[in-house]
């Protein structure tokens, strides 16, 4: 069975679109990139030719190339050309440029849609080649209202087991389905699209530093407890490298510390927030039911998926996501809009330092505060909505 999620009729939208951009999508592993493009291939009307890149040695140029040239023998407008890990290719964003201008000037027409997992190396080439030219879609996590509609999950076992589709068969079986999220899904994206594509000086560093955020979900963490925690930690400058290619290959988010006043604060303690809550589970050494019954955890883990669920729908320009802290004195997730300062505090059940969010709004007036859990929103509510819809 195909569970269409909502960004396919965008991207459909797109590709029979008169502009004729490139429509670009972006997003982790096994979260239905491949299944959306393979689906798309399916239903589209005209002809279609496919091709992923994702081979153990990254092709050259030329493998665009062939397939591009391909597509245009067609000679067919309505001709869709999927490339999928494109980032892989070695100077790709060049050569899809120079492809589509030369098809331009000539007066030849296709759709093209182009995937990757790597949202540096993507966007990276988006911004240094392709301005203009393509339309850029974000495919991310699996939200609870997905996996409760497309796998009738609880909110509870989406907590625990995250947004993963493809685990979800091995849930029953713990033992089966924490083997299968180290090995296919972490160890996939750490050796294929981290080690393979990015110079990492220390990649035992570079996994370490993963292990280590696994454990410390929505915790503030000093770069120096990371150094004193990590062998052969160099220094604080490489940590903070390291976690934004965590966050490239959408694994872990460092949030900077809200300034009231002046710009946020660079190279703060960052609250290290994991983009999917099985990264977390399938590293630690309990079960569900010993989860649940951790207070103490089990408040991080919702917490952390709160911050999540934020970062996966709230992910364009339109708005920050940071932490604020002084002294005693802590809100979960400050949200800055265009035009307005959201306070946001989760109620999980973990032990907290009160009035966190009463001292914040003694210091910045004019934001809004907003509660979740306890006697504000239900978290099932939330999660279940668009957070776009809550705070734009």
């Amino acid at each position: 069975m195909f569970y269409q999620r909502e960004f396919t009729k965008t991207i459909i939208q797109g590709l029979q679109s008169p502009a004729n951009l490139l429509q670009i999508i972006i997003g982790p592993r096994q979260v239905g990139k491949t299944t959306t493009a393979l689906h798309i291939e399916k239903v589209w009307e005209g002809q279609t030719v496919y091709a992923s890149a994702d081979e153990p040695l990254p092709p050259g140029p030329e493998w665009i190339m062939h397939h591009w040239q391909t597509a245009r023998r067609t000679q067919d407008p309505s001709t869709l050309l999927i490339l999928d890990e494109v980032q892989k290719v070695r100077g790709w964003s060049e050569v899809v440029k120079s492809l589509w201008e030369e098809d331009k000037r000539c007066g030849l027409r296709f759709a093209v849609m182009l995937l990757g997992s790597s949202s540096l190396l993507i966007q990276k080439g988006l911004s240094e080649s392709l301005s203009g030219r393509f339309m850029l879609h974000r495919c991310s996590h699996w939200s609870y209202n997905e996996m409760s509609t497309a796998f009738s999950l609880s909110l509870d076992e989406w907590l625990y087991f995250g947004g993963y589709p493809g685990t979800i068969d091995l849930r029953k079986d713990i033992t089966s389905w924490k083997g299968y999220v180290r090995d296919s899904l972490i160890e996939t994206v750490l050796n294929k699209d981290i080690f393979q594509l990015q110079n990492i000086a220390k990649p035992a560093l570079f996994r370490h530093l993963f292990m280590l955020a696994a454990g410390y979900p929505a915790e503030i963490l000093s770069y120096n407890k990371m150094l004193g925690q990590l062998q052969d930690a160099g220094n604080t400058t490489t940590l903070s490298h390291y976690i934004d290619l965590l966050s490239s290959a959408f694994l872990v988010d460092g949030l900077e510390l809200y300034k009231i006043r002046g710009r946020p604060k660079r190279g703060s303690s960052p609250k290290l927030i994991i983009r999917n809550n099985a990264l977390i589970n399938a590293l630690s050494n309990k079960d569900y039911t010993e989860t649940q019954n951790d207070t103490g955890l089990w408040g991080r883990i919702v917490e952390n998926a709160v911050g999540a669920h934020l970062l996966n729908c709230l992910c364009d320009i339109t708005s920050e996501i940071y932490y604020w802290r002084s002294g005693n004195f802590e809100v979960d997730f400050i949200i800055q809009t265009p035009g307005k300062t959201w306070a946001v505090e989760v109620k999980s059940g973990r032990m907290k330092i009160p009035r966190g969010l009463e001292k914040f709004l003694l210091f910045k007036k004019d934001a809004f505060p907003f509660i979740l859990g306890g006697t504000g929103m239900p978290l099932e509510e939330f999660f279940t909505a668009d957070p776009k819809d809550i705070f734009l």
